[in-house]
């Protein structure tokens, strides 16, 4: 069976403190949820989560969905966004299985990125490295007024923008990734390597695409 990955990249650095981190918990608890009680999810997609505070981590492997536990997040430090592009690279080069002429790979992977804040370390060499191979489907998103779209924009062309950062905002933001990984394990398993086609943007919770 041809996997989907999927790689969640989570800001977990000191200003997500308080609320911010407790809606991604909230939202990667109810993204589970949906996601493993849905048979072509189960049979499809695999999931890892890296984490970005003052360094990178991979905190889950690339594992299936229904044997995948939610790993502790918790916020401090500052906004290592370019260890975090660097580390993506590595997982997807490990873990990915690609297209040989003996065996079909994996589709390609589905990559959120999210983030409050501007990053502190060197992002734009891993940005350019990340934007030149395109391993995968890469959505980022801009989560309140300290994120950066422009750096964003460097990373990927499909940037997202949440108005704030409030429990609201961030669900809604949760549950439009939990829809789009359920769209793309079904469009998938019908149609093969197309085009990913995103479910459409909550814009009444604010949350709108960068043009």
């Amino acid at each position: 069976m041809r996997r989907l990955p999927v790689y969640l990249l989570l800001d977990t650095s000191g200003s997500m403190m308080g609320e911010p981190i407790e809606a991604v918990r909230q939202g990667l608890r109810s993204l589970l949820n949906d996601l493993q009680s849905d048979p072509q999810a189960l049979e499809t997609v695999w999931m890892s989560v890296i984490t970005f505070d003052s360094t990178a981590k991979q905190v889950v492997p690339l594992t299936e969905i229904g044997a995948f536990n939610e790993p502790p997040l918790n916020a401090t430090g500052t906004t290592s966004l370019g260890g975090a592009l660097k580390l993506l690279m590595d997982c997807i080069n490990n873990e990915c299985k690609t297209t040989t002429a003996t065996q079909k790979g994996d589709w390609k992977p589905l990559v959120f990125i999210m983030t409050d804040g501007a990053p502190t370390d060197s992002w734009q060499g891993p940005a350019d490295q990340l934007k030149q191979k395109r391993p995968g489907n890469v959505i980022a998103c801009a989560a309140g007024p300290g994120a950066q779209d422009t750096v964003l924009k460097q990373i990927t062309e499909v940037v997202i923008r949440l108005q704030d950062t409030s429990p609201g905002t961030l669900g809604a933001f949760m549950a439009w990734v939990t829809a789009s990984i359920t769209t793309t394990s079904q469009s998938v398993a019908q149609q093969g390597d197309a085009a990913v086609n995103l479910p459409a943007l909550p814009e009444d919770k604010g949350i709108v695409i960068v043009p």
